[in-house]
């Protein structure tokens, strides 16, 4: 008998952890953006800053991508390379100018609001001021724009028309309640990485579930001992 409850009481904690252990979220909740990028001959690098900050020099490349993604470190790259010479191909120096080249990739039919189309990617060559942003680089080729009250990048020659920076739920489908947004992560923002960019995922459960199965652990161990001194 005594073994009897001691193997039950051992089942009872083993199922409260497990049941701990899945109580965590499938899967994280992503955003519906447009990304800012920086292209050079290795491919694209996500911008550490705004294009309102960034003044790039004469033959430089950016980016633009609308896309769905967690944080910085799955977010969709511009489907375009990132080839200055081509791009700006029929638009010869100038003095008293600069040239920057322009991939703007409206991203896929999956990311795409609800009701809406995304245009095809394109790329343009805008012949800008010596100290231009790349913000104003954007806005020569690519009205109208739209930004929210705190300057955030909402849409990019009029896609998508509603929206900004809204939450979606984690398998991709569907709008979140928009409360939330990413921090720092649409390109008129100040800096260019999400807020979560620095948390490398979420492959393993959290510091709340952890404290929460040692919480079950002990509580069963606790009615172990009781049950063996019921018993003794």
């Amino acid at each position: 008998m005594r073994r009897a409850g001691r193997t039950t009481a051992l089942l009872v904690v083993l199922g409260a952890v497990l049941a701990v252990l899945g109580a965590g979220p499938a899967q994280a909740a992503g955003y519906r953006y447009w990304s800012f990028w920086e292209g050079s001959g290795s491919g694209w690098t996500y911008a550490t800053q705004g294009p309102s900050l960034v003044r790039p020099d004469d033959g430089a490349v950016q980016g633009f991508r609308f896309s769905v993604s967690e944080d910085s470190q799955d977010s969709a790259k511009p489907r375009r390379a990132p080839e200055f010479t081509k791009i700006c191909a029929d638009t010869p120096a100038e003095d008293g100018t600069k040239r920057i080249a322009l991939v703007i990739d409206p991203g896929t039919a999956a990311d795409a609001p609800a009701g809406e189309t995304p245009p095809a990617p394109r790329t343009a060559c805008a012949r800008v001021a010596p100290d231009a942003s790349a913000a104003e680089a954007l806005a020569s080729v690519a009205k109208p724009l739209r930004y929210s009250s705190d300057a955030m990048l909402c849409a990019i020659a009029g896609y998508p028309g509603s929206g900004c920076g809204e939450q979606v739920s984690g398998d991709g489908n569907g709008s979140g309640n928009g409360n939330g947004t990413p921090a720092a992560s649409a390109p008129a923002s100040p800096a260019g990485s999400a807020a979560s960019s620095g948390s490398g995922g979420s492959g393993g459960p959290s510091a709340g579930v952890l404290v929460g199965v040692g919480a079950v652990l002990l509580l069963g161990i606790a009615a172990v001992v009781q049950a063996r001194r019921r018993r003794g």
